[in-house]
């Protein structure tokens, strides 16, 4: 990529974006979605970047795109956790589903961006699904209620439809 600002991408200049900053991205399918997405993983926690809004002159290339991953709850999560979390960090957001607990995190391109710019939300998506699973584990024995809730990364695949959030 050059240095001229992105004011869109392609699912596969992003995938090429990710590889180079030394990611193993694959383009797939969500057959019950019916819409092709990126899906990658960092420290083993599965995660999918879906595109957003799409231009009007290129139903190929897309102005914002979403990162998403995936933890399954078992048991009781309270949502002072969620509530914290979402408080404490700016970029990504925490939103329970039944069953499960959502990590998204927006990106724009409106008004056109440098390829560094989205490298470096790339890195902080990376930070932030690391930070994750530590701060759960640290909340939950705070409130005691480790013993009783189990929080654990899900494949993205493994995610029913109706609980993915759009």
């Amino acid at each position: 990529m050059t240095d001229t600002n992105l004011v869109s991408v392609t699912l596969e200049s992003l995938r090429d974006l990710m590889q180079n900053s030394g990611y193993r991205v694959d383009l797939v399918s969500d057959p019950a979605a019916n819409v092709s997405l990126l899906r990658s993983s960092t420290a083993g926690f599965g995660f999918d970047v879906r595109p957003g809004n799409r231009l009007a002159a290129d139903e190929n290339s897309f102005v914002d795109f979403t990162f998403s991953a995936w933890l399954n709850i078992e048991g009781e999560l309270p949502l002072d956790v969620v509530n914290r979390w979402n408080a404490l960090r700016r970029f990504g957001r925490l939103q329970v589903v039944p069953g499960f607990l959502a990590l998204t995190m927006d990106v724009s391109l409106i008004g056109g961006v440098s390829p560094n710019n989205v490298r470096a939300n790339v890195e902080i998506w990376d930070h932030l699904v690391q930070a994750l699973v530590p701060y759960l584990r640290e909340e939950l024995q705070k409130l005691g209620t480790s013993q009783q809730t189990a929080v654990a990364p899900v494949a993205p695949d493994q995610v029913p439809a109706e609980a993915k959030v759009a």
